[in-house]
């Protein structure tokens, strides 16, 4: 039987998401077979992250600046912007390292069944962007789920008016996927996206 204070520490570990019971006792172990030393480092670095780390006002990524490194470098393509919906995605685009334009953070996508409305979204400030700067391209990169599809659409008819062009990441069958596996949606999708060659 695990004493009070394992216990509060695997229930902590267990608030985590994708971290299971199981998974959060593992953690709990660990940090207490670590050496005096490190719990402290762990805690100085998860203190300092915490009081660090902070959203762009421009974007809304995570920076620990006035403005983020992204939204700062002037060889960036400022005419274009990809719409994600959160900082996680962008991590994705710059690995790939094709992406040179802007991004712009939702905080996630529109879910009324979960209590997400437009408002709760990061989008005032991306008409703002949209008023203010010289944007020519809106990249729509959301995820291909219906909470994404309704948020795209919902930002197509906001973003309409402004005269832009508006695309939306391609989406089908990925890289080393069987067609054999994969669901009529995900088929359709890749054929409504197919290029010529």
């Amino acid at each position: 039987m695990a004493t009070k204070s394992l216990e509060k520490l695997i229930d902590e570990f267990n608030k985590f998401p994708g971290i299971g019971r199981k998974s959060a006792a593992r953690l709990a172990f660990h940090v207490l077979d670590m050496k005096e030393e490190q719990v402290k480092n762990f805690i100085e670095v998860l203190s300092e992250a915490k009081l660090s780390i902070k959203r762009c006002p421009k974007c809304g990524d995570l920076c620990e600046k006035d403005i983020c490194d992204i939204c700062s470098d002037e060889l960036r393509d400022r005419t274009t912007i990809c719409i994600v919906e959160d900082s996680r995605d962008i991590i994705s685009f710059e690995k790939m390292g094709k992406y040179k334009g802007l991004y712009h953070v939702l905080g996630g996508k529109i879910a009324p069944l979960n209590g997400i409305t437009p408002d709760k979204l990061n989008i005032k400030s991306l008409l703002e962007r949209v008023t203010n700067e010289e944007i020519k391209e809106i990249i729509l990169a959301l995820n291909p789920d219906l909470e994404g599809e309704t948020t795209s659409l919902y930002l197509t008819k906001l973003l309409k008016p402004f005269g832009i062009k508006i695309t939306k990441i391609a989406s089908g069958i990925p890289m080393g996927g069987n067609i054999e596996f994969a669901d009529s949606a995900t088929i359709s999708k890749a054929l409504d996206g197919r290029q010529e060659v």
